[in-house]
C-alpha cells in the first residue's frame, strides 16, 4: 500500500499517550493499594497491642506440660452479637499424636456438643464403643461442637482441625441452618443470600478490625444469650423464597468441608438428622398468604369444633373437621400436628407419620431439620463416593414405633436421651468399624456391640445424672418457646417423673470409682464424681476437680463448671 505523502503510520501508541495510561495505572493501583495497606497496617496494630482475640478454633497450649493444641473460646464470636456467642466443650489435641492413635474430630451444633450435658452425648458413647472393642487402639475422639453455629462456622473450623493429623471428621450438623448465623430465621448475624458475601463477612468479623468494629458499633448495649427464645420473632414459611438459598449455601459448605478433609488425608461420615415428629408439636405455625377473612373464620370453626371432639376421645370426628379444615389452609402446622394424633390414634400410622412429616416441616421456627435438609446431606454421600452417611433418621425411625420417632428416644425436639444418644452411637460405631485401617480391625475384641447399659457403667451414668440431666432438660421446657407448644404440659409432666428419683450416694460412688478404676485418664468422669462428691465432701471433690483439668492450670475449671 502507499502512504499518501506526508502520513505517518505508527503501531505503537505514541509516548504521551503511554506515560498517560501508565500515570492513570499508577493512580487506580494507589487507589486501591493504599486502602489495603492502610488496612494491614491496622490490623497488625491492634493484634500487637492485643486488641481482640483470635478467629482460628484452637490455640497453643500445654497439657501436663506436654505441648498442645487446645479449644479456643472465642472461635464462634465473629458468629454472634458481642458477649452472645457459645463456647465449646474444652478439648485437647496433643501436638505430637502417638503411634497407634487413630483421631477423631466430632463436629456439630448442640446435638454433636451434647445438649443438655456434653458428658453423656453420644460422642461419649461412641469413644466407649471404639475403646472397649479395639483395646490395643488410642481412640482421640475430640469433640469440637458449638450450641447454636452451623456450616458457616464449621468450614472454617474444619479448615483449622486439618492440620492436626485427622483420621476421620464426623460430622452431625443440619438443625441451625435457618437459625443459624446467616440464616433468614437468625438473630444472631445481618442475613445475605450470597454465599460469597457471607464469607467475606466471617473473614472480616474474624479480624481484630472487625472485632473492633462490632465492639463500637454495639456500645454500651449489653447482649446476653437467652437460648431459643431469643428467635420467637424470627418466623420462615416452608414456601419462603429465603429458604431456597439456604439449602444451596449448606450443600456448598458440606462439599467444601468435605474437600478440606480429604487433603487432609482425613475420611468422612457425616450423618442425616434425628428430629422427634411424635412428641415435638410445632413451635409456631403461620396461615398461608392470601387466606381471605371468611375463609380464616371457617377454618377457625372447624378446628375449634374439632379440638373439643379430639379432647373427648373422638378422633374420626375430630379427624373429618381438621382435615375440613386443611382444605382451607393446609400450611397450618399445628393442625397437621392435630390431625397426626388422630390418624395415630385411630391406628393409621402410615398416614400419621406423613403428616407429622408435615407439621415439622410447616413448622414456622425452624428449630429441626427439615426433610430437604436432609435430602442435602444424602445427595453429598450420594455424589462423593469418599463421603460415608448414617442415616440417623431412617436409623430412628427403625428403633421407633411404627417408624415415627418420639419422646421414647428424644427429650424435646432433637436433643437426644440416654437411649437415642445410644442408638445414634452404635450406628455411628458400625459404619466407623468399617471404615478403620486393616491393621486396627484386625485387633478388633469380640464382634458385639457394647450394650447400651455397658456403656452407662463405663460413663457411670448414674440415677443421680440422669435426674440432674432430665432437671437441666425440665428448666428449657419451662421457656418460650416451648410453652407455645400444643402438647407441653404432657412434655413436662413426662420429664419430670424422669426428674424426681430417689439417689443412693453411696451406690453412685461406687459406681464413680468403678468406672474411673477403668478408665483412670477420662477427665469428664472425674469432674462428675467431683460434682457428685461436691454435696458432701469438698475436699474429696476439689482433688477430683484438680485431677480433671483439662489443659494449662486452675482458671480453666471455671470453664468446665458452666456444663453442669
Amino acid at each position: 500500500m502507499t502512504k499518501p505523502a506526508g502520513a505517518q503510520i505508527t503501531d505503537k501508541p505514541s509516548t504521551a499517550r503511554v506515560r498517560h495510561w501508565r500515570r492513570g495505572i499508577a493512580i487506580s493501583a494507589t487507589a486501591i493499594l493504599a486502602p489495603l495497606l492502610l488496612l494491614v497496617l491496622a490490623e497488625v496494630i491492634l493484634r500487637v497491642c492485643g486488641v481482640g482475640t483470635s478467629a482460628a478454633a484452637t490455640r497453643p497450649c500445654t497439657d501436663d506440660g506436654r505441648p498442645a493444641y487446645c479449644d479456643n473460646q472465642a472461635f464462634a464470636a465473629p458468629f454472634f452479637p458481642p458477649g452472645t456467642y457459645r463456647e465449646p466443650r474444652p478439648y485437647v489435641i496433643p501436638a505430637t499424636k502417638a503411634p497407634g492413635t487413630y483421631r477423631i474430630f466430632v463436629m456439630g451444633e448442640s446435638v454433636a456438643w451434647g445438649d443438655p450435658d456434653p458428658t453423656y452425648g453420644f460422642a461419649r458413647y461412641l469413644e466407649v464403643m471404639l475403646r472397649q472393642r479395639y483395646p490395643q487402639t488410642k481412640f482421640e475422639v475430640i469433640n469440637t461442637s458449638i450450641t447454636a453455629i452451623n456450616s458457616h462456622a464449621l468450614l472454617p473450623m474444619t479448615k483449622d482441625l486439618a492440620q492436626y493429623q485427622p483420621d476421620l471428621f464426623l460430622i452431625y450438623t443440619g438443625s441451625t441452618e435457618v437459625v443459624g448465623p446467616f440464616g433468614p430465621g437468625t438473630v444472631l448475624t445481618s442475613w445475605d443470600l450470597s454465599l460469597p458475601a457471607i464469607r467475606a463477612r466471617i473473614f472480616f468479623n474474624s479480624t481484630r478490625l472487625g472485632q473492633l468494629i462490632a465492639k463500637l458499633s454495639s456500645g454500651s448495649q449489653k447482649n446476653q444469650w437467652r437460648g431459643m427464645e431469643m428467635f420467637l420473632d424470627r418466623q420462615v414459611r416452608a414456601d419462603s423464597p429465603q429458604l431456597k438459598p439456604v439449602y444451596e449455601n449448606f450443600a456448598a459448605n458440606l462439599r467444601d468441608i468435605a474437600a478440606v478433609a480429604h487433603r487432609a488425608g482425613a475420611q468422612v461420615l457425616i450423618s442425616t438428622v434425628a428430629t422427634n415428629l411424635k412428641d415435638c408439636a410445632p413451635f409456631a405455625s403461620l396461615h398461608r398468604e392470601g387466606i381471605r377473612q371468611e375463609e380464616l373464620s371457617t377454618w377457625d370453626q372447624f378446628v375449634q369444633r374439632g379440638a373439643v371432639l379430639e379432647s373427648t376421645g373422638s378422633y374420626a370426628e375430630a379427624l373429618k373437621l381438621y382435615l375440613a379444615a386443611a382444605e382451607i389452609d393446609p400450611q397450618y402446622a399445628e393442625l397437621q400436628f392435630r390431625i397426626a394424633r388422630c390418624l395415630w390414634a385411630l391406628g393409621d400410622f402410615a398416614g400419621a407419620k406423613e403428616r407429622f412429616v408435615r407439621a415439622q416441616d410447616f413448622d414456622t421456627l425452624r428449630f429441626r431439620a427439615d426433610s430437604k435438609m436432609n435430602e442435602v446431606i444424602r445427595n453429598l454421600a450420594a455424589a462423593d463416593a469418599r463421603v460415608r452417611l448414617v442415616d440417623a433418621a431412617a436409623v430412628f425411625a427403625d428403633e421407633s414405633p411404627h417408624g415415627v420417632p418420639g419422646s421414647e428416644l428424644f427429650y424435646e425436639h432433637v436433643h437426644m436421651n440416654p437411649r437415642g444418644n445410644y442408638v445414634l452411637a452404635r450406628a455411628l460405631f458400625q459404619q466407623i468399624a468399617g471404615m478403620l485401617p486393616a491393621p486396627l480391625r484386625d485387633n478388633a475384641v469380640g464382634s458385639d456391640v457394647l450394650s447400651e447399659e455397658d456403656c452407662e457403667r463405663l460413663l457411670a451414668f448414674t440415677p443421680y445424672d440422669r435426674a440432674r440431666v432430665a432437671g437441666l432438660i425440665l428448666s428449657k421446657l419451662e421457656r418460650p418457646p416451648f410453652t407455645n407448644q400444643l402438647n407441653h404440659s404432657d412434655e413436662v409432666q413426662r420429664v419430670k417423673s424422669d426428674a424426681e428419683v430417689s439417689v443412693d450416694y453411696g451406690e453412685m460412688v461406687a459406681e464413680y470409682q468403678w468406672a474411673i478404676s477403668q478408665n483412670p485418664q477420662d477427665r469428664l468422669l472425674r469432674l462428675n464424681y467431683g460434682f457428685l462428691l461436691n454435696r458432701y465432701d469438698p475436699a474429696a471433690a476439689a482433688q477430683q476437680f484438680r485431677a480433671a483439668l483439662p489443659y494449662d492450670n486452675a482458671p480453666v475449671l471455671c470453664n468446665w463448671r458452666k456444663f453442669n
